[in-house]
């Protein structure tokens, strides 16, 4: 098993941005040197530019990979994601790989006026297109949704670099299965939901005649150990009311022992969720018009504990041997519990490889 590491914007936006800056790119660092496998940056359209800050950490970095997780053909021009993978793909010397996701198609076609796809058909065509941008003679070309005739691109990635597509919905995992390299599903998504999502996803690759064994499957239970798990388990609450209120990510926290839609219909109604997806609003609206502190409050604390590995090594060890049985192949840590010396980093990296035989 490999773990990876995920980082966002959040501090970018309060407080000391000299501050922020820097414990991203120490961030980076520690989980370069510390022997991560894996880098990955999230893009939403009203936060950072990440392959900007992707392509500084290209030169501060040796070793780990590092991508997006993720971006989306809605945000970026298809044309432009071959152009920012294969830049950061340049200035890594290789060790680029795109995370690719469907986005949030009501933020865009509500409030940044980008015509309103199918997200799965925008989706499957990028792939084509980047297929083709990335195999000689690079020239692409594609009926639509986005029409492109015969456009021949000069910088590319020294090799192809890995595509995870970010899926929850049956029909993006049949389109991982056929088409990707691999899967992120987002953090705390449940035991129960990944096993079905992970056979599906298998199944789909062996009707295209793929190796399912060659697909990874990244599954982010927040690892973090801790003697006082509750404090962490209730911050995790606004995680779950922020991200899985909105369209369709519910699913992902499936559980045979809670009732998950009647949990997020609650969720949903404090935090006005559809109101404000309607109008086109984004997080900062979610921020400042729901109502975290009763959203939490509908969320149970064992509930959360079900869908994370937070606590105890014995807790987190009997989590991740699960989640390797079910499939997963790298699990992600918790940034904010990741020891800030290198070789204290690296020695929970080998504690957690030794619970897993």
């Amino acid at each position: 098993m490999k773990f990876a590491l995920a980082l966002d914007p959040r501090s970018w936006s309060r407080g000391d941005s000299h501050t922020a800056v820097t414990r991203t790119f120490r961030l980076a660092e520690l989980a370069d040197l510390a022997g991560f496998d894996s880098l990955w940056l999230t893009e939403d359209p009203e936060g950072w530019d990440a392959f900007a800050v992707l392509g500084a950490i290209a030169s501060a970095t040796s070793a780990i990979r590092i991508g997006t997780g993720v971006t989306n053909p809605f945000h970026r021009h298809p044309n432009l994601i071959s152009a920012s993978v294969a830049t950061i793909d340049r200035l890594s010397a290789g060790r680029a790989f795109l995370g690719l996701g469907r986005g949030q198609p009501e933020w865009y076609a509500r409030a940044l006026g980008v015509p309103a796809f199918s997200p799965l058909a925008l989706l499957e065509e990028t792939l084509d297109l980047l297929d083709q941008w990335w195999t000689p003679p690079h020239r692409a070309s594609s009926p639509g949704p986005i029409p492109i005739a015969d456009w021949e691109r000069s910088i590319h990635p020294i090799a192809r670099p890995p595509i995870y597509l970010a899926a929850a919905g049956p029909r993006a995992l049949d389109l991982a299965g056929r088409r990707a390299d691999g899967v992120l599903f987002n953090e705390l998504a449940s035991p129960h939901f990944l096993a079905g999502a992970i056979d599906r996803v298998r199944a789909a690759a062996r009707l295209a005649g793929r190796d399912p064994e060659q697909l990874a499957f990244f599954v982010n239970p927040a690892v973090r150990i801790s003697d006082n798990p509750d404090v962490f388990l209730e911050r995790k609450k606004s995680f779950i009311a922020m991200v899985y209120s909105l369209p369709g990510m519910d699913q992902m926290l499936d559980s045979p022992h809670f009732d998950t839609k009647a949990i997020m219909h609650g969720v949903r109604k404090a935090m006005r969720t559809e109101e404000i997806l309607k109008r086109g609003g984004g997080f900062p609206d979610l921020r400042r018009e729901g109502d975290l502190k009763l959203a939490r409050s509908l969320i149970p604390t064992e509930f959360v504990a079900e869908l994370s590995a937070i606590g105890s090594l014995e807790t987190i060890g009997d989590r991740l041997r699960l989640l390797e049985s079910i499939g997963a192949t790298h699990i992600f840590l918790d940034r904010d519990g990741l020891p800030e010396e290198v070789d204290a980093s690296t020695n929970l990296l080998k504690q957690l490889q030794q619970l897993v035989p």
